[in-house]
This record gives C-alpha cells, structure tokens and sequence, in this order.
C-alpha cells in the first residue's frame, strides 16, 4: 500500500492522510472489539451502529474493502441478521492489520 499515492488520490497532503489513517487505525480496532461484544450478543442495533461508523471512516479514507465489509453487516444488522457478521468482522481486522503494518513500516522509514 503505498500511502503517498492514496493521499493524491484524494487530495490530501501526505502527512495529514498518514495522522488520519493512524487514528482510523486505532479508532477502527477499538470499535471492532465492540462489534465482536455486541455480535455475541446478538444487539443487532449496536452492531449496525459501528459497521456504519467503521464504513464512513473507511469511504472517507479510501479503503473500500473495509467500507463493503461494514456496509454488508450494517444492512445485515438492520435486517436482523447476523449471520455473516463475525467473517466479515475478521476481513476488517486482516485489512486494518495490513494498514497498520504500512504505517508502522512508513513511520520507521
């Protein structure tokens, strides 16, 4: 993932887009924990309540894997089903794994 490429591609100086991404990192692993709590517990409200917010962080940011993850189980939970939830949970995290590993290596460079 090259950083410098997706931040012209949405117009973004460099430095701004790698703050936002790490807060969205962060951000994004914080609230996938609460997805996991509400998806055991079958809260179907609280489960669409933070794919939605997972999936405008994405869109805002470019990441679209993430956004149709979220998207998928934000429409899922709205209609009662949780059915692929804890999967499409785990493709955001590998996802948000690989955007953190990008920074971790961006910053050290």
């Amino acid at each position: 993932m090259n950083l410098k490429e997706r931040a012209e591609n949405l117009e973004m100086e460099e430095g701004e887009f790698v703050e936002m991404t790490d807060l969205f990192v962060r951000t994004c692993l914080s609230d996938l924990m609460k997805l996991q709590s509400a998806i055991e517990k079958r809260e179907t409200l609280h489960v669409a309540k933070y794919a939605h917010s997972i999936k405008g962080a994405a869109v805002n940011l470019g990441f679209m894997v993430i956004f149709d993850a979220a998207k998928k189980m934000e429409m899922d939970a709205r209609d009662n089903r949780l059915d692929d939830a804890a999967e499409m949970v785990q493709k955001i995290k590998e996802e948000v794994d690989l955007i953190a590993e990008t920074l971790a290596k961006y910053q050290v460079s």
